[in-house]
């Protein structure tokens, strides 16, 4: 009863704090987290909200294993239903946990004890142990009923699984190895399912941390150590290095590795621990045997220590005996002793997390959103049922689950408003669900066309679903098999809606063949699934204590949830006319399905007779800039928040991403005139709106409607009514909404991604994204450099504040601002699916990548900055995904050019291709060739009956294919002489013919100077790269780039391998905002490092990196002119004054870069080399 009293006490406790547990679930704030201490006697507080480290999730999550523990053990905490939902709302308080900073088991944050929170591996692994423990546990035991089970959503404990995994064995962004996570990898967590991540993690903390006392919490640790200012709550960042080798070392964690040796069944690790407790523990009153805190080195032995590490006896310190230590020690010699098995302090079965699992078959029922698909699918051969057809089986979209789930755990006494409105992840959609006596099934989010423009891609679609599939099979720990509803809809058919899109044809012939994506899949109709798919039965839904839903204390009103647009449309309740059709369920469901959808109210487009009105600039960004000006001619406010007021700059020798403002006059006035755009007016000259909105009537294409309603948002804003057709008529936004939905079907992603930007679209799992980008030990910065333009990301960030530093980074342009969204979507697919390809790539610098991919398009198709930049805008999701792709992996691909018809006008659609090993894409191997030129025959005979002249189609309408091989990326990094002819810009005999003169050039000139240009946007470094930077600087007083000085004292404050360090040594780099010119920096360091190995004590005080690339930019110079190179060859960059020509040099080789490179560090240190002299290579 004394563990009951305990657990309860500290139930009582943190109940008394129900508000901050309540705020918390939105703000993840240190101001409203639970307290990590109170007062015994009175459950209070006892100290303020700010007074000390309160946010420590990973004690929250130890509160609630245990009580899963000991409640299946059958010791009765929980009494009441209050009690459980507030427990249910501390899982939805630590779910969350693999986004959230917090200040770590320690209390103190960041190393530098500073209050700096970090995410820690021992707060995620404990929050992940303790949601598995309590998902499906019912709180009252065997007197327990549905209304007292918790529920826990399967996605939310994979992210933290995910992140943890990519975290170990590191503990934190500050701390490279931390003993606390031995909790985690062993008892009581058990959270870790990687045996062989386990065992490098526990040798990696004994290898580092282990001494003669037990073992140090993390490398210069400085708590209780004789060099630690008592007086003082905080250490100066160079004080760390004095906490070396001298860390207070703690036996606890011996008592840790005995109770793990039990466990995993080493007597060998038992009885060496056991035997080394013996040694240093202290006996007290009565013989009995106590625990001590830790062990310090005494003051007058600390020099003697820094000498001969773990040689000075030393003496215990702190409490006595450490509570928590003293437990551990009784508990592991209860177990040693045999007096307790193991399944009696782990009922359940934690410790088998590492134990295989079985091989997961994913079910795919594959539904037609209508008769009519039905029917063209069993033209294909692929016989489905309808939505209908499944009745009494239930089908809808995601999002209506994640409204569902918004009421568990809802109380009104207590003030607690239950899960808030998150995005639903595939384990979530992948289950059956009963609610009352209604089966239902969900459809994935990724499908959700309305939630983001993803959707709209069928190959993205595809995309998504096979990753999907992939991550079902690797993460699916549930009971029954997974199973994913598709629905096919209109969207999914080809242009005709006669056929099915092929790439989406494609993939229902593979899912038929059973394996798609690297998973084993079984399609069958949903009725077939019944008995062998994950059920789960949904009780906080039942009839509440008046049997209804909407009972008084349970009470549910739709404005209670986050506002769901009126132009959402659904699946709605497909079901029969039968008694149940009206059920509470579907009133309840219908509630939330219901859209104040007004009926079209856009005109349909003319077919013919354009207008010659005003253009608003959403197509193209030339006009983007002209409207700007016009917008402040018209005295609009805040033009800056639909129209870039900057130009998104390039970085010299790259595009600019956006084209330049229109030219002023001497006055300061736009030269364009109120005349030239032809908008209407009213009698007192003004914008004349109900004449602009009269115009929708007669536009001949949706960009001119795009146009007039952009307007519209800009003079009036999105909530205007515009009276069309009806009084007060639909607002600027919902003729957008409608907009969106048309544009969406012709397939126009520019205009796709900007209405998206004015109508704040929420990308799907943004925050979720960068998470996941976070915690894989990246850090982000959207924006172009330099600072304080680039703004870095480098902790999780709520998705209101993250959309809100994009905006902010990208100068208010939307278009850029929702790409950059994308992109981190995209990364985040990636670096989950194939981290390798961020490889030593430790900060992800989004804005340089989007410059990249623009600068690349503008090399293959031959053309502008500003074309390119439009044509990247016009690139399809999936071409785009594919494109990062490419330049992450390095890989060759080809530009595709093609013309389809859209608003009864032919538009050019670029997309991006695979280019094998015989230098041709893979549609061309499939044999397209042969069609291409059965096309381009009949194009020929039209436009002669056309035009009356035959035009050469070869030039203007074939597939234009533009072919560039990227060799390995990091070869710019490696002193060898790696051949680089086989990366030629045009195969032999290829496409060449298609091309401008410009293909006649040297097919290699420009390769090196890309490739540098390519790794200095992706940040990728050499391996080993800062570690070996951190050596540099202990010889040196610091290394300075372009006026910024890395400092020497960083070493005194951090450990070669501390992220910490990797971001500061980045913070310098990411000064100089020229890609390429960062990159021979880098070199430059590279070649410096090369001096640490040699017995050299000093290479002198602050070197300046910059310097010495152009001591070895003039040698260069010297020897090509001596050599005869003319003064073109040898032409300055005018922003850098390096030669053009060595950046596009090769790093090795007798005219390399690292040639002179080594010539110039030789001659800058000469004074410092020892006086036999140095070989350098």
């Amino acid at each position: 009863q004394s563990v009951v009293k305990l657990m309860r006490g500290l139930l009582q406790c943190m109940m008394r704090q129900v508000d901050k547990v309540e705020a918390f679930k939105y703000s993840q704030s240190t101001r409203d987290c639970l307290h990590a201490k109170y007062n015994t006697h009175t459950c209070a507080t006892v100290v303020g909200d700010t007074e000390w480290g309160h946010l420590q999730m990973d004690a929250t999550s130890l509160y609630l294993l245990m009580l899963a523990q000991m409640t299946a053990s059958g010791l009765h905490i929980i009494h009441s239903l209050d009690e459980v939902n507030f427990i249910q709302n501390l899982v939805f308080y630590i779910e969350a946990a693999y986004k959230t900073a917090d200040f770590g088991i320690w209390e103190r944050g960041d190393k530098t004890n500073q209050g700096i929170t970090e995410l820690n591996a021992s707060s995620v692994g404990m929050a992940k142990a303790a949601l598995e423990a309590l998902d499906e546990l019912d709180l009252f035991g065997a007197k327990g009923g549905p209304q007292s089970v918790i529920r826990v959503l399967s996605d939310e404990v994979q992210h933290c699984q995910s992140i943890l995994h990519s975290m170990l064995p590191r503990a934190s962004t500050s701390k490279e190895v931390d003993a606390s996570v031995l909790s985690v990898i062993s008892y009581p967590a058990f959270a870790v399912e990687d045996s062989e991540l386990v065992e490098i993690t526990k040798q990696e903390i004994i290898t580092k941390l282990q001494g003669r006392y037990g073992c140090c919490r993390f490398l210069r640790d400085g708590y209780r150590t004789p060099k630690e200012d008592p007086n003082r709550l905080y250490y100066e960042p160079a004080e760390l290095k004095l906490f070396e080798n001298i860390e207070c070392e703690w036996p606890l964690f011996w008592a840790y590795l005995i109770i793990d040796g039990i466990f995993t069944g080493n007597m060998e690790q038992v009885q060496e621990y056991r035997e080394a407790l013996e040694g240093i523990l202290i006996k007290g009153k009565n013989g009995v045997r106590l625990l001590p805190e830790l062990y310090s080195v005494p003051p007058d032995k600390v020099d003697e220590e820094y000498r001969n590490p773990h040689t000075v006896d030393r003496i215990p310190m702190g409490k006595l005996p450490l509570m928590w230590g003293q437990s551990l020690y009784i508990l592991g010699c209860l177990m040693a002793e045999g007096f307790l098995a193991p399944g009696e302090i782990d009922p359940l079965n934690r410790r088998f997390a590492t134990v295989p699992k079985p091989d997961v078959v994913v079910q795919v029922c594959i539904l037609a959103e209508t008769e009519g698909i039905k029917a063209v699918l069993r033209k294909e051969g692929i016989y489905v049922e309808t939505v209908a057809d499944v009745y009494p089986i239930r089908v809808q979209p995601a999002r209506i689950l994640s409204h569902i789930y918004a009421r568990l755990g809802r109380n009104k006494q207590m003030c607690l408003t239950g899960r808030p409105y998150r995005h639903m992840g595939v384990l979530g959609t992948s289950k059956l669900y009963n609610i009352r006596k209604n089966i239902f099934t969900f459809t994935p989010q990724f499908i959700d066309q309305q939630q983001f423009y993803l959707a709209l891609d069928n190959k993205m679609i595809v995309e998504m679903l096979r990753t999907d599939l992939s991550y079902l099979c690797s993460r699916w720990r549930m009971t029954g098999q997974p199973t994913i509803t598709f629905p096919i809809s209109h969207t999914m058919l080809d242009e005709t809606g006669s056929s099915v899109h092929p790439t989406v044809l494609a993939m229902l012939r593979k899912l038929q063949d059973g394996y798609f994506g690297g998973a084993r899949i079984q399609t069958g109709k949903l009725s077939e699934f019944l008995t062998t798919s994950c059920r789960t039965h949904l009780s906080f839904m039942d009839p509440g204590p008046e049997g209804k839903v909407f009972a008084k204390s349970y009470e549910l009103s739709i404005d209670s949830f986050e506002e769901l647009d009126a132009e959402e449309w659904l699946h709605g309740l497909r079901v029969a006319e039968d008694e149940d059709a009206y059920d509470e369920v579907a009133q309840y469901l219908d509630h939330l399905l219901q859209r104040t959808v007004p009926q079209s109210n856009l005109p349909p487009t003319a077919q013919r007779g354009g207008l010659n009105r005003f253009r608003a600039a959403v197509h193209t960004t030339r006009d983007l800039m002209s409207l700007a000006s016009k917008a402040k001619d018209l005295h609009v406010q805040n033009v800056g928040l639909y129209v870039p007021s900057k130009i998104f700059q390039a970085s010299q020798q790259s595009v600019k991403l956006l084209s330049s403002s229109p030219q002023h006059d001497t006055d300061g006035k736009s030269q364009v005139s109120y005349a030239e755009m032809n908008l209407p007016r009213d009698e007192d000259g003004n914008v004349d709106c109900k004449a602009l909105v009269d115009q929708l009537r007669i536009c001949p294409t949706l960009q001119e409607q795009a146009d007039i309603l952009y307007m519209l948002h800009i003079l009036k804003g999105p909530e205007w009514h515009t009276g069309l057709d009806s009084e007060p008529g639909p607002t600027v936004k919902e003729l957008l909404t409608e907009l969106y939905v048309r544009v969406g079907h012709t397939r126009q992603w520019a205009l796709i991604r900007y209405i998206s930007g004015i109508l704040k679209k929420k990308v799907e799992a943004l925050d979720e994204a960068c998470t996941d980008l976070l915690s894989h030990q990246k850090q982000l910065t959207v924006g172009l450099p330099p600072e304080p333009r680039e703004k870095t990301i480098s902790t999780p960030m709520p998705y209101e504040e993250l959309v809100r530093l994009i905006d902010e980074a990208s100068e208010k342009n939307l278009s850029v601002s929702i790409l950059t969204q994308e992109i981190m979507v995209y990364l985040a697919m990636y670096i989950r699916t194939q981290p390798a390809l961020f490889a030593e790539m430790f900060r992800i610098r989004i804005g340089l990548i989007i410059q990249v991919m623009a600068t690349e398009l503008a090399h293959f198709l031959h053309c502008s900055g500003t074309e390119a930049t439009e044509n990247l805008m016009n690139l399809s999701p999936s071409d785009m995904k594919s494109l990062l792709y490419h330049i992450l992996s390095g890989k060759e691909f080809g530009v595709e050019r093609s013309v389809r018809s859209v608003d009864s006008s032919l538009t050019t659609a670029l997309s991006i291709c695979e280019v094998g090993a015989v230098g041709a894409t893979k549609p061309e191997r499939a044999g397209l060739v042969r069609l291409k030129s059965e096309i381009k025959q009949q194009l020929d005979k039209r436009r002669q009956s056309l035009t009356g002249s035959k035009v050469n189609f070869g030039q203007q309408w074939a597939a234009f294919f533009c072919v560039f091989n990227f060799a390995a990326v990091s070869v710019v990094l490696v002193l060898s002489a790696q051949s680089a002819g086989h990366s030629e810009l045009l195969g032999k005999g290829s496409f060449s013919s298609m091309l401008e003169d410009k293909g006649s050039k040297d097919s290699r000139q420009g390769q090196w100077q890309r490739r540098r240009r390519l790794d200095g946007a992706l940040n990728r470094v050499p391996v080993g790269f800062y570690q070996k930077v951190w050596k540099v600087l202990q010889k040196c007083h610091g290394l300075s780039v372009e006026g910024f000085v890395l400092p020497s004292s960083t070493t005194r404050e951090m450990t070669p391998g501390e992220m910490k360090f990797a971001a500061h040594v980045e913070s310098v780099l990411n000064r100089v905002p020229q890609p390429e010119y960062r990159q021979l920096l880098v070199e430059a360091i590279l070649v410096l490092t090369m001096l640490v190995d040699m017995e050299v004590h000093t290479i002198g005080g602050i070197i300046a990196v910059e310097k010495i690339l152009h001591m070895a930019n003039d040698l260069f110079y010297e020897e090509q002119k001596a050599l005869g190179a003319d003064d073109h060859m040898l032409e300055r960059d005018p922003t850098t004054g390096i030669c053009s020509l060595l950046y596009d040099s090769a790093p090795s080789g007798r005219f390399g870069t690292m040639t002179y490179l080594s010539k110039s560090v030789a001659m800058y240190v000469y004074d410092f080399l020892p006086a036999d002299g140095c070989s350098m290579q």
